[in-house]
């Protein structure tokens, strides 16, 4: 009998069932903020709140324990010296569920999955593209014309500047594919 062995199955079988939990907490270190349907979110929440725990704690035992759930020494370097320090004044709470409705294929409820404190990343300023300018003529571009009465030396260009290629074809290659016999006469 299955006496107080409740957990959240998710349809899977047990190694299934692992490596659906793992790879969601991979995915939340990772990622900070994922997407995901409510079920997983609260099967995977123990474990991710364990990890950032065993983070907080940083001892060698702690990290072995967490290289043998994410499997992936830079993820356990991640967790021990990025999150958990973000985490090191609470006491639990790291993770958050918030609800997004219901998904319209299979009517599942998703949620967005994530940390509490959610490290932004700073995003580089773009810097005002320039005007062209316009294109000088070099020596080794330039053909001279040979000099007749009073006509001075003319540089003309090699190639022209605005050379486009054409278009290409609609259904390039697929014309081939579906021809009919009639069509080759």
């Amino acid at each position: 009998m299955r006496h107080a062995k409740k957990r959240m199955q998710l349809g899977r079988f047990t190694s299934w069932h692992d490596a659906t939990i793992k790879s969601l907490a991979r995915n939340i270190l990772i990622c900070q903020s994922i997407r995901t349907t409510l079920t997983r979110a609260k099967a995977s929440k123990g474990v991710v709140e364990q990890l950032i725990t065993l983070a907080k704690k940083n001892t060698l035992s702690g990290r072995r324990q967490a290289q043998s759930i994410l499997g992936e020494h830079k993820l356990v370097n991640l967790l021990f010296n990025e999150i958990g320090p973000r985490f090191s004044k609470r006491t639990s709470g790291f993770t958050r569920i918030i609800s997004l409705g219901r998904r319209r294929g299979d009517n599942a409820e998703t949620v967005i999955f994530e940390l509490t404190e959610i490290k932004k990343k700073e995003k580089k300023v773009k810097q005002p593209k320039q005007a062209k300018e316009v294109h000088d003529i070099k020596a080794s571009e330039v053909k001279e014309a040979p000099e007749t009465k009073k006509e001075t030396k003319v540089a003309v260009a090699e190639k022209p500047m605005d050379e486009k290629k054409p278009p290409k074809k609609f259904m390039g290659g697929l014309r081939t594919i579906f021809r009919k016999k009639s069509d080759s006469l």
